[in-house]
C-alpha cells in the first residue's frame, strides 16, 4: 500500500513543479532559475515538517512522494552548470549557496513547526 501512496503523491508533485517553474518564469524573468529554487525551498519545508509530524502514511503519500517529484536535485545542479557555461557565474554562485542556505532552514523551521504541532 506505502507505493500507493507515493505514486499518488508524485503524480500530483511532479506537475506541481512543472506548473510553479512555468509561472514563476512568467513572473520573474531572467537568469537566476526561481521555479527550481521556489519548489526545492517549499520541498524542503514540508519535508521537515512531515519528518516529525506525520504517521506513515502521509509521509509516504507527502514526504516521499509529493516532495520527492516536486523538489529537484538534477535541475538544480544542471542549472549551476548551465548558467556557469553562459558565463553567469555570480549567478550560479547566489544561486548554488542561496539555494542550499535556503533549503536547509527552511527544513529546519519545518521540523521545528513540526516538533510543534505534534507536541
Amino acid at each position: 500500500m506505502t507505493v500507493l501512496w507515493v505514486a499518488l503523491g508524485a503524480a500530483v508533485g511532479a506537475p506541481a513543479r512543472y506548473l510553479t517553474d512555468r509561472a514563476l518564469g512568467r513572473v520573474l524573468p531572467g537568469r537566476f532559475p526561481w521555479g527550481t529554487f521556489a519548489v526545492n525551498v517549499v520541498g524542503s519545508f514540508v519535508l521537515g515538517l512531515v519528518s516529525v509530524a506525520a504517521g506513515p502514511a502521509v509521509a509516504a503519500l507527502i514526504g516521499v512522494g509529493w516532495c520527492g517529484a516536486l523538489t529537484t536535485y538534477s535541475t538544480f545542479a544542471y542549472e549551476v552548470v548551465s548558467l556557469t557555461e553562459r558565463r553567469a557565474a555570480v549567478v550560479a554562485a547566489a544561486y548554488l549557496l542561496g539555494s542550499v542556505a535556503a533549503g536547509v532552514a527552511a527544513a529546519v523551521l519545518g521540523h521545528l513547526l513540526g516538533r510543534t504541532v505534534a507536541g
